[in-house]
């Protein structure tokens, strides 16, 4: 029953290019469409990505520019920049702009942002996962940029009648050096609006150092908004004559109602319905329930208090995390079902050995536990439906909509709002599902509220695992022989569920002479997904742990044992840029070493972690310096970060993600975990998930090497070195040897 992938990014991103869509990734002459309104409108530009949805997204432009077009620039000056992505706390709603604006030269103060609606037609993927927006949205967002310069600079070179190789772009002005003339592009855009468009394969787009924007420091667009309280979020939404409602489903995933006390429940005050939904049986769509409407949340809160659901459980989960911890740790020394890698021949590498080591590493199931709960206006009308969504998946989040409604996917009018907090949850589009079959059942616009307890028992969670390793190191204390075995969970009996899969190429394997990884799956019905860089987050703490361990053991310091591991500078995969590159993360690590100043004596007590890994095409060194005490109190003092994405885009932002990733992984190391018993989910609210507080939230400091390599996202690579960099520090400052997340279960405290 669980919603399952072989992994995070081709299951839940590969879909979207395998959708058929007829999206193209590349842009051509013919793919840049230039549209002009009424007079007076100014310069409006569009990208439609196939030649079918050009005339569609003419159409539209003609009736109302703003929600088909990625810029506009007014007579008056103004320029409107379209983000076309969701904006869940990421920063996209502020870096795509930045993109657009840099190969416009556009001075940022006249740029105002709007967000897109959801229309692939014209935007291309509009999606937010695997940080991928910035590497999938690059060189599509800076010709859109690129074209309007070139536009503008023709438009004042023909106004002048020169050259338009003699002039060029600064801050929403075009300048002739030789006359000493200059136009605003406000001034223009009528002028640039009536001109060709030209060739997208002869632009020039800008080297890192010509840029003036990217790589700077910028608030982020919303930010003014959020901190006063503006209504920007999914759950501030409302609509003229909306109704409320809550949907109950049964604890253990796979029940089915067999009665409810609907009669009751409609008495009570301010409930409008009260009524049962089959389901379609999808765990990522909608499963059997109730659904209660109201005429505000609180009475649909309320209601939901009093209702009493008797379940029909003889489909629904058994699982039990007890079992499974007992599982795993009979089974962790035998040799996986599965082979995974097997690289030379690792038995006789660790008969020569001149010292082993083994070690059994375990990290639990974890929800998201975004600050917002799950939730979904939608407005059903016959024969179409509006809806605004806070989903990561809004494209696909439309068509599921429109085949369970039966309606053509343009009949699925949606709405991006902000969401509070994504982390991989809002890829599953289950809320916006529900939400949709609900108001199907209500003649009015109806908001559906998740409550926190909904939100923490209905996760798709990141997947619990172990990890059995043994090592071998030379007489030198070189790393030599390298098993693994990786105990996982499988909801069809074939695939690891979502996030709980490991590479081939997961580090250090393919860097040795003698390395096997072997994989067994556990059953689960226990719903599993994404969760923020999903199964790195978990892998990189018993990898990067493990090896901190064969360093110990080999006498050698931690950073000259890394460097040994990764060798000369080489990419893993020639014809793949998005893999790993030794050149690169032997930088990052070195980076973070001298900043984090490795190797400078400390005070008793007190000790520094060292941790690489690489996910999502980024390379992340980081180092963790912690104090213990003799009761197992640590204190997190600092956490050095060093990354290669390539170039950044708004350094606030870069920094930002950094030091969220850095209390992300803090808070979940430490404290955070839900057990499973009969199926069920056990914790429901914070007060049983203790979040990481603010007076316990280390210094983090981020260090960039803005490569030259196209950028990749960092929201998720930052994340993964956390929690081995923290234990590998609190062995350093104290001996204790930690194995097991959380570490409350270990007995160490904050």
């Amino acid at each position: 029953m669980s919603f399952s992938a072989d992994s995070y990014i081709s299951e839940i991103i590969a879909e979207f290019e395998q959708a058929p869509r007829n999206v193209p990734r590349a842009f051509s002459r013919r793919s840049i469409l230039k549209f002009t309104g009424a007079a007076g409108a100014g310069l409006v530009l569009a990208f439609s990505l196939t030649p079918s949805s050009a005339e569609a997204a003419a159409a539209m432009a003609a009736k109302d520019f703003a929600p088909n077009v990625f810029l506009r620039v007014a007579p008056d000056g103004g320029i409107v920049i379209i983000s076309k992505g969701p904006e869940i706390g990421q920063g996209i709603k502020t870096a795509f702009p930045l993109i657009i604006a840099e190969e416009m030269d556009a001075a940022w103060a006249d740029v105002r942002v709007e967000q897109a609606m959801i229309n692939p037609a014209i935007y291309g993927r509009q999606s937010a996962g695997g940080s991928t927006s910035i590497p999938n949205s690059w060189d599509q967002l800076r010709r859109a940029g690129a074209t309007a310069r070139a536009m503008l600079i023709a438009a004042a070179a023909k106004q002048w009648n020169v050259p338009a190789s003699e002039c060029t772009a600064s801050a929403s002005k075009v300048i002739h050096a030789a006359s000493n003339r200059e136009a605003t592009y406000g001034s223009l855009a009528i002028k640039a609006a009536a001109l060709p468009v030209p060739d997208a394969t002869k632009l020039t787009l800008k080297t890192r150092s010509e840029y003036k924007l990217l790589g700077n420091r910028f608030t982020g667009v919303d930010n003014l908004a959020v901190v006063t309280g503006k209504p920007l979020f999914g759950i501030d939404q409302t609509v003229p004559g909306m109704l409320y409602a809550v949907y109950e489903k049964c604890p253990a995933v796979g029940g089915k109602v067999a009665s409810a006390n609907l009669d009751y429940i409609k008495t009570l005050p301010g409930v409008k319905d009260a009524f049962v939904l089959e389901g379609n049986g999808i765990t990522s769509e909608v499963m059997p329930g109730v659904a209660i409407v109201a005429d505000s949340t609180w009475s649909a809160f309320k209601a939901k208090r009093a209702l009493q659901v008797v379940w029909d459980e003889s489909g629904a989960s058994k699982d039990s995390w007890t079992k499974i911890i007992a599982d795993a740790k009979r089974i962790a020394k035998q040799a996986g079902a599965d082979s995974i890698q097997k690289i030379g021949n690792v038995d006789e590498a660790l008969k020569g050995a001149a010292k082993t080591v083994e070690a059994f590493y375990s990290y639990p199931f974890v929800p998201h536990a975004t600050l917002e709960p799950q939730g979904c206006t939608a407005w059903f009308k016959g024969d179409e439906i509006e809806m605004w969504v806070t989903s990561q998946t809004p494209e696909r989040a439309r068509t599921n909509v429109a085949k369970m409604l039966n309606l053509a996917e343009e009949k699925v009018v949606m709405h991006q709002l902000r969401a509070g907090g994504g982390f991989g949850r809002r890829l599953v589009n289950d809320p916006v599902s529900e939400a949709a079959a609900i108001a199907q059942r209500v003649n009015a616009p109806v908001k559906l509220q998740w409550t926190r307890e909904d939100d923490m028992r209905h996760d798709f969670y990141r997947p619990g695992g172990f990890h059995q390793f043994t090592g071998g190191l030379d007489a030198n204390g070189k790393l030599i022989a390298w098993r693994g075995h990786f105990i996982t969970f499988t909801s069809d009996g074939k695939t690891p569920v979502s996030g709980g899969n490991i590479a081939a190429t997961e580090f250090p394997a393919p860097l040795l002479a003698n390395a096997e990884i072997t994989q067994t799956m556990l059953p689960l019905m226990t719903p599993c997904g994404a969760w923020r860089a999903p199964r790195s987050n978990a892998i990189a703490f018993a990898v990067q742990s493990f090896i901190h361990e064969l360093a110990v053991a080999a006498g050698r310091d931690h950073v000259e044992f890394l460097l040994e591991i990764m060798g000369e500078p080489r990419w893993m995969a020639p014809q793949n840029p998005g893999a790993l590159n030794t050149g690169r993360a032997a930088a990052v690590v070195k980076l973070a070493a001298e900043k984090s100043g490795w190797g400078q004596p400390l005070p008793k007590g007190r000790g520094r972690g060292l941790a690489f890994h690489f996910s999502h095409a980024g390379h992340f060194a980081e180092v963790a310096e912690v104090s213990v005490d003799a009761q197992k109190r640590i204190t997190v003092h600092k956490v050095t970060v060093a990354g290669d994405v390539g170039p950044i885009i708004n350094l606030s932002g870069a920094e930002n993600q950094c030091q969220g990733a850095v209390t992300d992984g803090l808070s979940t190391m430490l404290n955070l975990q839900v057990g499973i018993e009969n199926g069920r989910i056990l914790e429901g609210n914070f007060t049983e998930y203790p979040i990481l507080r603010m007076k316990n939230a280390p210094i983090v400091e981020a260090h960039f090497i803005q490569s030259d390599f196209p950028p990749t996202g960092l929201g998720e690579p930052a994340l993964p070195p956390v929690a081995p960099a923290i234990a590998n520090a609190v062995f350093a400052a104290s001996g204790l040897r930690l194995r097991n997340m959380p570490l409350r279960n270990e007995g160490v405290t904050i």
